[in-house]
């Protein structure tokens, strides 16, 4: 098995820009605009709860995506956490009739097709503060990871989306690969 030990990489909005967007406080009264979580929910009904998380240490093997929806994530207390995170890699939706074959895309249990995230292709961003991360739909993340025994997290998805839209890639079954977070 192959360790690969990752350096988080400093969250800006425009090193995170190929995977979602960094949401952050805004004055009472602002307008609507590009700042704000550009939300795709129309595939359901949405759903947002507090998610309770308990010892989710630094590493990881497994990496998941949503194709129907824009998953948000943000820590309840603003403590620091970690999101490891690979492009989205959606080839296309399980209602396309017309598509063009793509080399090594798999189906997903659930419909969608997809080409496996690569290994080399996968980042980790630390998250620290008054921040959300709203993912593009497909974008890949494990996580959210944290030092802490117990961490609580505002979650944005979809009502159904870990029973109709979860499709995870397993780097240490395909890929004889895991990652350890270095900070």
């Amino acid at each position: 098995m192959e360790v690969v030990k990752l350096k988080p990489t400093p969250l800006t909005p425009e090193s995170f820009q190929p995977y979602g967007q960094v949401i952050g406080p805004s004055p009472d009264g602002a307008l609507f605009g590009p700042q704000d979580a550009q939300l795709h929910l129309s595939a359901g009904t949405p759903r947002f709860y507090i998610m309770r998380l308990e010892k989710r240490p630094l590493k990881f093997s497994n990496i998941t995506h949503h194709a129907n929806v824009s998953q948000c994530l943000g820590s309840v207390g603003a403590l620091p956490w970690y999101i490891g995170v690979a492009m989205p890699s959606i080839v296309r939706d399980d209602k396309s009739r017309d598509y063009e074959v793509v080399e090594n895309s798999v189906q997903s249990k659930v419909g969608h097709y997809y080409v496996p995230p690569s290994p080399m292709e996968v980042k980790v961003f630390r998250v620290e503060g008054p921040h959300f991360l709203k993912f593009h739909v497909g974008t890949w993340h494990a996580g959210p990871l944290f030092k802490e025994q117990t961490m609580d997290f505002y979650n944005l998805e979809l009502s159904d989306t870990n029973e109709v839209d979860h499709t995870t890639h397993k780097f240490d079954h395909n890929d004889n690969t895991v990652f350890v977070i270095d900070d």
